[in-house]
């Protein structure tokens, strides 16, 4: 059976390559911007994700898994997706600076050919030290907040300013290793 990842993040590609070899690529034209948040985040990331499955899979005419994913980064009721710009990506490092945040993620799994969907949203808790104005201003200006939720990668440099995780770590990544795992197992995908 072929194996489909709806996502152009290289985070993603990284991960789902420890678990498969042999994968295809096809990212997903969704307009993540026409779903608006209910107030919950699971079912936010989860519709998201859904969304970019069911995109690609109108463009799938073969016995096919596919993986949708999203994730962002949930604080004080507000979603944190990518930072449109420096000042935004300042703005969230400086809101999360000595608090704790919740990154949301979600897989949902398609079968193309039976239509089954598998959905799971992942929660993990996060808290960062004390982020002084010099730090942050280096960070966003080093370019690596801008295709990241909440404006920092935990595998990158943005690890300095996590004092610790109450969770899973590949969530914060952007897609939980081991919740893949059991869901492709469920859909008969032999690992």
């Amino acid at each position: 059976m072929n194996i489909i990842l709806a996502s152009a993040s290289p985070r993603r590609q990284q991960l789902l390559g420890k678990l498969i070899k042999d994968f295809k690529i096809l990212v997903s034209n969704f307009d993540e911007s026409s779903v608006k948040f209910n107030g919950n985040p699971c079912d936010y990331v989860c519709i998201l994700a859904e969304e970019k499955a069911k995109d690609v899979l109108q463009k799938v005419n073969e016995d096919t898994l596919i993986i949708g994913c999203d994730t962002i980064v949930f604080f004080n009721g507000h979603v944190l997706g990518k930072p449109k710009n420096e000042k935004e990506a300042f703005s969230m490092l400086k809101m999360l600076s000595n608090n704790v945040h919740y990154v949301y993620s979600s897989i949902v799994i398609i079968n193309s050919v039976t239509k089954d969907v598998k959905k799971s949203c992942i929660c993990t808790e996060v808290k960062f030290m004390d982020l002084h104005e010099e730090l942050i201003k280096d960070y966003v200006k080093s370019g690596e907040p801008f295709d990241k939720a909440g404006a920092y990668g935990i595998q990158d440099k943005g690890a300095i300013f996590v004092e610790g995780i109450n969770g899973c770590y590949y969530n914060v990544m952007g897609l939980s290793v081991n919740k893949l795992y059991l869901m492709l197992k469920e859909m008969g995908v032999n690992l």
